[in-house]
């Protein structure tokens, strides 16, 4: 793992992609900053970096894009079913190096706080917790992102897949108050959400009868569970996209609350789409060996 970590690392920082997202991150958080503490006269911090939580939407396709994707269309994943090393050590040092990528701006924000209190009274518990909370929802995209990356060979196209899958993380909030309550709404939106989980199966086991045969079982435990129990339906897809909306997690943050069930949960979908990475490169791998034979 230390040998993938090392070698992505210093990929980041050989080229521009490292840099591009460290800085195009530092002006919109100085900017972000000057705009709003310094001429608006706030000294809270957090404010800023709510702002700032924005830019995600663009700077995590741009770092992610390449991840994986880049390696399957170059062919030199081959080179990494090569080494000794397990999927989930190869996902995990790719990931630490996104991650470092990411701290190595963030460590600079730090200093931000410290310099708002050259002109005015900040609260640094508030402020740094918000940052805290930054910092974890930039990993838990980030993790999103490599996921994306692993499940295509062009990084273009993983970077407009996460572009637009952040964006509708973004508003799903929004969404979720477009839908009907009633338990008919919530019923159709569950059968087309396991439409889109068997797909995904399907993309990582490049086996449409278990995708197929998985999407059948769903939908028809889905179809009982509707005739027997409608009341379950009721609310509860608007509820569940309520869950799911990760940058609602951010307002206690930005707020100067630090929230343990958020960073928890930040926690949680960090460690699921990391998973997801491994396996996808896991099926990646068996796939390859299997046509291979």
């Amino acid at each position: 793992m230390r040998a993938i970590y090392q070698k992505e690392l210093k990929t980041y920082f050989s080229s521009m992609t490292g840099y591009v997202f460290i800085g195009v991150l530092l002006l919109l958080s100085g900017i972000m900053c000057l705009w709003v503490n310094l001429l608006g006269g706030l000294s809270n911090f957090e404010y800023t970096l709510s702002m700032v939580s924005y830019i995600f939407l663009l700077i995590v396709p741009v770092l992610t894009m390449s991840v994986v994707a880049d390696e399957r269309r170059n062919k030199t994943d081959q080179l990494l079913y090569s080494l000794p090393l397990g999927t989930g050590r190869i996902i995990l040092g790719k990931y630490f190096a996104l991650v470092t990528v990411f701290a190595c701006a963030v460590g600079v924000m730090c200093f931000y706080p410290l310099i708002l209190s050259l002109y005015g009274t900040v609260n640094f518990l508030s402020a740094y917790a918000a940052l805290l909370g930054f910092f974890l929802l930039g990993c838990a995209l980030l993790a999103f992102g490599l996921f994306i990356s692993s499940l295509t060979e062009s990084p273009v196209i993983a970077a407009v897949i996460s572009f637009f899958s952040l964006l509708f993380l973004y508003l799903l909030g929004s969404f979720a108050s477009m839908i009907p309550a009633g338990a008919s709404a919530s019923f159709i939106c569950y059968v087309i959400l396991a439409a889109l989980l068997c797909l995904i199966v399907y993309r990582l086991t490049r086996n449409g009868f278990f995708a197929g045969a998985l999407y059948v079982i769903a939908a028809g435990v889905l179809c009982v569970l509707y005739f027997l129990r409608p009341a379950l339906f009721e609310g509860s897809f608007p509820a569940l996209m309520n869950w799911l909306c990760v940058y609602d997690r951010y307002t206690d943050f930005a707020n100067g609350v630090f929230d343990l069930s958020a960073a928890v949960y930040y926690f949680s979908v960090t460690g699921i789409f990391v998973c997801f990475s491994m396996q996808s490169l896991e099926a990646r791998r068996w796939n390859e060996g299997r046509s291979g034979l």
